[in-house]
């Protein structure tokens, strides 16, 4: 496999159509679940497909005891539970023999050391070619620590002859503005921000990705993308899931700073966000930003009204009973941690002034769904009768998951004498129309860090402009006061009803997705 030459699909028809480098990718926190479950599965398809260079290395870093037998050994057996297609032992075997690991505390200056040598040892064995890829796959906590300790090693210096150091780092950057710019300069320290790899794996997923096709490559689209002809935006994110043993963590972070900041914020940009220059990485990621400089900042004395916190109480989902959020281990008895969110924001541009933009996420809701739909304005006159029923208005819904998918509903003519409408939908989904399924998410930002792309990936200003928006609604919310109510809602639902008043006061309700 390491004589061919590797393929390279997923940039088919873009302009940076290359193979990876040579280089070493170097995982901290590798023996945790983000490594097993996402990263090494996404590495195993990857090899499979033959995206991955010739010549490289997977160095597994944490602080667990174990040699590099137990670590391929460990691994094996998560991409066999975790990956989308099944184990092949010849390949396994080849990708395997690239794997080492080393046991270190991220504090311990001798474990980047180790590290070190390590390195230029594979590149003398491997001919990785002085490239490092660096994943801080490990809790935000230790970012840091790993950065810092990378710097003082002098790990973060790229070598001469072009080669590169980059590093990916997850979410969340920072819990709030100042965080989240106290951990950027410590990265910027030693990593330019060229090199720096923010990763939201929701830009991974093949129907975000479509959003920008479908809205700048359809021309039939883009003119009715607009507060003309668009009533009103919905964006939904909800989880069947509860805190699943995470609860300490989610006190902490709650829907919002868990959700709205990072994946919700990124499909609102992608939504609304105009048409870029280029394709370039920037030219992309500066219209992103422009959509959340647009935002209209939150206001104690609205947000009342432009606003939902809830928590779920017990409840049935998927036909088992389950506990209410306080319930939850490691959750305060006490508990006013938002599992539950809803949103009413606007954009102050030429494009969405006076449209809203509806947004809503939360935890142990009837099913797993994230979409994206946009709701037209009625026709100005109704000349063909409904049969007595509401009107059913227009809609386009972009399927982020399950499902994958487009769907618009219209209005058609039902077959008889009289001139009866009702409404009809029309489907597009990737797995029966391409035949197969999507890439995983990882698979695609894995590899776009490798080649250097940055465009779905987040750029520093973008992080912190998302976190001023938050940080400006958190103080909003305070300024209520402690008393201020949380909603209930009963697991298994679609959320509180005071959300669906916040929707009725505009005349509008919420998708049954």
């Amino acid at each position: 496999m390491a004589g061919r030459e590797p393929r390279n699909p997923l940039r088919e028809g873009m302009s940076d159509d290359r193979a990876p480098d040579a280089g070493a990718l170097v995982i901290f926190g590798a023996s945790g679940d983000l490594a097993r479950r996402k990263l090494l599965p996404a590495l195993y398809n990857l090899y499979l497909e033959r995206w991955l260079p010739g010549a490289f290395a997977i160095v597994g870093v944490a602080r667990r005891p174990m040699g590099d037998a137990e670590f391929a050994s460990t691994m094996h057996a998560a991409v066999a539970e975790h990956s989308r297609r099944s184990l092949d032992a010849t390949l396994w075997e080849e990708l395997a023999s690239r794997m080492s690991y080393i046991a270190t505390d991220f504090e311990d200056p001798q474990g980047y050391a180790r590290l070190r040598m390590h390195l230029e040892q594979l590149d003398r064995e491997r001919g990785t070619g002085g490239n490092r890829l660096y994943y801080l796959a490990t809790p935000p906590s230790a970012f840091p620590a790993i950065v810092l300790r990378l710097g003082e090693a002098g790990l973060h210096r790229a070598g001469p002859g072009g080669r590169w150091v980059r590093i990916v780092v997850e979410k969340p950057v920072g819990r709030d503005l100042a965080s989240a710019r106290e951990l950027n300069e410590t990265i910027n320290r030693y990593f330019p921000e060229r090199s720096v790899f923010r990763i939201d794996h929701y830009l991974g997923k093949e129907t975000v990705q479509n959003l920008m096709v479908f809205r700048f490559a359809n021309a039939i689209f883009e003119p009715l993308w607009n507060r003309q002809y668009v009533d009103h935006v919905q964006i939904t994110v909800a989880e069947s899931l509860g805190v699943e043993g995470r609860g300490r963590y989610y006190e902490e972070a709650g829907a919002t700073r868990d959700m709205v900041q990072n994946h919700m914020f990124q499909l609102l940009c992608l939504t609304a966000m105009e048409p870029p220059v280029s394709l370039a990485a920037d030219a992309i990621r500066d219209e992103k930003v422009k959509v959340l400089h647009a935002l209209r900042p939150p206001e104690a004395a609205r947000v009342a009204e432009d606003s939902v916190r809830a928590q779920y109480v017990a409840g049935v989902v998927g036909g088992r009973r389950v506990p209410g959020y306080r319930e939850e281990p490691a959750v305060a008895a006490d508990s006013r941690t938002e599992t539950y969110v809803a949103l009413r924001v606007f954009l102050d541009n030429w494009r969405w002034a006076g449209t809203p933009f509806y947004l809503r996420s939360g935890k142990r809701m009837p099913k797993r769904v994230s979409e994206v739909a946009l709701q037209f304005r009625d026709v100005p006159h109704r000349l063909f009768g409904t049969g007595g029923r509401r009107p059913v208005p227009n809609t386009l819904a972009v399927r982020i998951q399950p499902d994958e998918g487009i769907t618009l509903r219209f209005d058609a003519k039902v077959p008889g004498p009289q001139p009866r409408i009702q409404p009809v939908t029309m489907e597009f989904r990737y797995g029966t129309s391409f035949g197969q399924e999507p890439p995983e998410a990882y698979e695609r930002l894995l590899l776009d860090a490798w080649l250097g792309d940055a465009t779905l990936f987040i750029r520093r200003d973008e992080v912190e402009a998302s976190w001023a928006f938050v940080d400006q609604l958190f103080a909003a919310w305070e300024a209520l006061g402690p008393e201020a109510p949380l909603a209930e809602y009963p697991a298994g639902s679609w959320g509180p009803s005071e959300a669906d008043v916040m929707l009725a006061r505009d005349g509008r309700q919420w998708r049954r997705p």
